[in-house]
């Protein structure tokens, strides 16, 4: 398709769910929760069908030499199909932010002011690999009242086709109005980039992927980006914490799920207890199939680990690699983590009550965690349904993004005749 075909198609799209997305505002709860409903069972419904378009992406993702953890992100069986179809059960669970009225204050002459949730308008989300994201987006955006314009990435072109096309028939028979929904059906890399300027139809762009994406998508946006970047998470082990606690979250952290944002990257312990922690939990890290990239403190003690290198504790491994560094305090951890951290997940092991409300309030992230694994900063496990992602922003919506935070206000003013002297 020519560039100028590319621009047209991207304009008409946008225009099109921009059109629809007054509509889908206007909308009950009710209606948006069926047409949730009916999306799920159609998902399951089509599990078979999606799983062999699913396969296409695979296999030309093996072709094209696509790492493991990449080929994890991509792939769809018939959990993940049906994890995709339980998400969008648990949104239409969720109350409906929009409408809501808060904040209503009688002011000295008589009226009130209070400010209403409102949809933002049309989100566009830009993404990479994982499939689910389709049905998670579409799913977020239309509870909230918001029209979305999809972008996944070419890898996964047949699998985010084929939901997006069950989503869109399944919504249109629960009558959500149509284009309301809309995935961009091209590989062309230019879409996205005429995607970032519709500042006439798209309201806000939502990028989900690696460091390259968001970065190309925050220096090309004209319009606004809420962004995510990359997820060097940090477990910092306290010299008051429980040895047996410390190995398991640290071990869950790392290994439960490697290749993604909310996984640790680095692990912190205190001196005084790393003798008792480290040995133990290299033996399991090892089992799993970890390498560990340890300073020279940590190397001995922990068995087989490999020599940290000049930037390991910069890097978001995203795989089965941990960098692991000794300190001598808290103030250490905390001034590593200050130096090296991306402001997504930190976490301490602790068993001093102060030390862990310390870490709460010096701690810059999108979200501490106190004696649990950095792998629960996640919408669904929060409570918010299906994420929409994880924002490292510093706006109105910092860590996980559920409905809420895909809703802006407006004040509402009740009066009685009055004017302004």
């Amino acid at each position: 398709m020519a560039d100028q075909d590319i621009a047209a198609y991207v304009r008409e799209r946008a225009a099109r769910v921009k059109a629809a997305s007054g509509r889908l505002a206007a909308l009950t709860a009710g209606v948006k929760n069926r047409a949730l409903e009916g999306m799920a069972r159609a998902l399951v419904a089509g599990s078979a069908a999606l799983s062999k378009e699913n396969e296409k992406d695979l296999a030309a993702g093996r072709e094209a030499g696509l790492d493991d953890a990449m080929l994890d992100r991509l792939a769809l069986d018939e959990g993940r199909i049906r994890a995709m179809a339980d998400g969008l059960l648990a949104i239409a669970a969720l109350p409906d932010p929009v409408g809501e009225i808060t904040d209503m204050t009688r002011r000295p002459d008589g009226f009130s002011v209070g400010r209403m949730r409102v949809p933002i308008g049309v989100i566009g989300i830009v993404y990479e690999s994982r499939p689910n994201v389709t049905a998670d987006a579409a799913a977020l955006c239309m509870k909230s009242g918001n029209g979305v314009v999809l972008k996944g990435g070419s890898e996964a072109i047949h699998s985010n086709t084929a939901i997006a096309r069950i989503l869109e028939r399944a919504g249109h028979e629960a009558g959500l109005p149509d284009d309301c929904i809309a995935l961009l059906e091209t590989t062309d890399r230019d879409a996205v980039t005429h995607m970032l300027t519709q500042t006439d139809s798209i309201d806000l762009i939502i990028p989900r992927g690696g460091e390259g994406l968001i970065r190309m998508v925050t220096e090309n946006s004209r319009i606004p980006v809420i962004k995510h970047d990359k997820g060097l998470c940090h477990t910092y082990v306290d010299k008051a914490a429980d040895p047996a606690m410390a190995i398991e979250i640290a071990t869950n952290a790392k290994v439960q799920r490697p290749g993604v944002c909310n996984a640790m990257e680095t692990l912190l312990v205190h001196e005084d207890i790393a003798d008792r922690v480290l040995p133990a939990l290299g033996e399991r890290l090892t089992a799993a199939g970890v390498t560990v990239h340890a300073c020279p403190r940590s190397r001995t003690l922990m068995a087989g680990a490999v020599p940290a290198m000049d930037g390991d504790y910069d890097r978001e491994w995203l795989s089965l690699d941990l960098s692991v560094k000794v300190v001598d305090s808290f103030e250490a951890a905390a001034a590593h983590i200050e130096r090296h951290g991306s402001r997504h997940t930190e976490t301490i092991v602790t068993g001093d009550y102060a030390t862990a409300m310390r870490f709460v309030r010096e701690v810059d992230a999108a979200a501490v965690l106190v004696n649990a694994s950095s792998r629960l900063h996640d919408g669904a496990v929060f409570g918010l349904g299906a994420e929409i992602g994880i924002s490292t922003s510093r706006i109105h919506a910092r860590g996980a993004m559920g409905l809420r935070e895909l809703t802006c206000r407006k004040f509402v003013v009740l009066g009685d005749g009055h004017l302004r002297d």
